[in-house]
This record gives C-alpha cells, structure tokens and sequence, in this order.
C-alpha cells in the first residue's frame, strides 16, 4: 500500500512493503511543479473532449497543441501559483512571482496571442484568395489558434486552482499538524 505525505517543500511516497528498502525511504517529488504538471496535462486531455462535444470528431492532436478550451498555460501557471501560496504563504516573494508571471501569461493569452492568431485568419483568407499563379497561393497556411478567449483563459485558471487545491488537501490528508 502506498500513500502520500508532505513534508516540507516535497510530496513524500511512502510504501508500506516488508521491503527493508521501503522501510523508511520514500520517493520524493516537488509539490509545486507536481501541481503544475498535472494541471497541464489535464488541461491538455480535457481539449480532446471538448474538441469532440464541439465538433464530434476525436482530435489527439489538442494533446500538444495549443489554443483551445480550457488554456493549458492559464492552468499551469495558475497551479503553480497556488501551489506556491499554499506550501510557503502568500506573503513571500517566491507567492509574488508566481503570481505575477501568472497574470502576464493569462494576459499575454487573451491579447497578444489571441490577436496574431485573428491576424493568421485573415491572412489566410487573403493567401487563398489569390490567383494560382501568385508566388504566394502555394505558401503553407499560418497556425490560426495561438491565443485563448477570456473564457478559455478563466476555464484554465480554475482548473489550476482546483488541481492545486485537491492535490495539497490529499497530500495533507494525513498529517494533522
């Protein structure tokens, strides 16, 4: 049987085998870019589903691809925000950079990005437009889906505060100090 314990900055494994290796050792992992990691990858495998309900159609490829409901960045860093204000608090500079690097991300999604991704639309629209003989009507089309819609950027956002949240209460499920 296995369960997990924090300790300190870390997420402790702890087995209970008769193993006399297990006994007494655990395996170790960063709580912060453990919450983090878990957020992206649920974010990522959420967009297969809502791609499906969407366009009724299966599309793997939204596992590394980005764009798309809910924004894997927004959940992320969001994560590791809140990961980050619940293992150290909300008063040191580590909480403050993270909670900084995640509103500029969140806002880099929604602005910056979501434009060139309309921008790429409408390139597009003109390159198909043009005559066969154009040097440009062979060109490659430009990736479109770059950026996030407010509410993709809120749906990722919450996500990354419900998976930090979850996985810090499981990890402390055990320790009542």
């Amino acid at each position: 049987m296995r369960r997990s314990v924090m300790s300190g900055n870390s997420i402790v494994a702890i087995s209970s085998s008769s193993s006399s290796e297990a006994e007494g050792e655990g395996v170790y992992m960063n709580y912060v870019l453990f919450c983090a990691l878990v957020a992206f990858a649920l974010a990522q495998s959420i967009k297969v589903f809502t791609t499906w309900y969407r366009e009724h159609r299966w599309d793997l490829k939204q596992l590394i691809g980005s764009g798309g409901m809910p924004s894997s960045h927004s959940a992320t860093v969001t994560a590791l925000a809140v990961a980050v204000g619940l293992q150290d608090g909300i008063g040191g500079s580590t909480f403050a950079t993270a909670l900084i690097l995640a509103t500029i991300v969140m806002y880099d999604a929604t602005g910056v990005r979501l434009q060139a991704g309309r921008q790429a639309e409408v390139l597009n629209q003109i390159v198909y437009g043009l005559p066969a003989e154009h040097p440009l009507a062979e060109s490659s089309p430009l990736r479109e889906l770059l950026g996030h819609t407010p509410p993709q950027v809120i749906a990722g956002g919450l996500l990354g505060i419900m998976t930090s949240t979850i996985i810090y209460l499981i990890s402390h499920s055990g320790n009542n100090t």
